[in-house]
């Protein structure tokens, strides 16, 4: 039963927005928000995104790109969004947008990361996820360069080497 391929959802069911403020907690030497405790955010969020896309656990297996564009700093209300962008027969790429949002609501990009998460069944094996409906042209778009980004990974595999 667990080898049955799901029926497929919409980019949009598994949509996750997390909101965090940059705490004394959370600072690094230099006083902006530690990145460890980012990528421990982006983290999190793509769990989620991952578990309400395919009902079930999930392990993260890669992060292949995570680009830090500009830094946070204390007080600073963090937006983390997260959305499926391509799914494999048990994986899922996840892309997490992290934005700095002022009080007057207006966002700026300050990191952006790519995930890939494996579903497992109760025994912790990989078990197939549900296929992805696309309904914009940014999914599309995100799909096609998932393709690529795919391929690009299983190159860059640790047991090809």
């Amino acid at each position: 039963m667990d080898n049955i391929k799901p029926a497929s959802k919409h980019v949009s069911e598994s949509r996750t927005e997390h909101v965090e403020i940059v705490l004394l907690e959370h600072l690094n030497g230099f006083n902006r928000l530690f990145g460890g405790k980012l990528v421990e955010w982006i983290d999190i969020v793509a769990a989620v995104v991952a578990r309400r896309h395919s009902n079930r656990n999930v392990t993260t297996a890669s992060i292949d790109n995570l680009q830090f564009k500009e830094p946070a700093y204390i007080n600073n209300t963090i937006v983390l969004q997260g959305r499926i962008t391509y799914v494999g027969k048990t994986s899922m790429e996840v892309r997490i947008d992290t934005f700095v949002e002022k009080l007057n609501g207006d966002k700026r990009l300050i990191n952006r990361a790519y995930l890939v998460l494996v579903a497992l069944d109760e025994n912790e094996n990989p078990v197939p996820v549900p296929g992805l409906i696309l309904e914009t042209d940014e999914d599309k778009d995100e799909w096609q360069s998932g393709i690529r980004r795919h391929d690009l990974r299983k190159q860059r595999r640790i047991d090809n080497y």
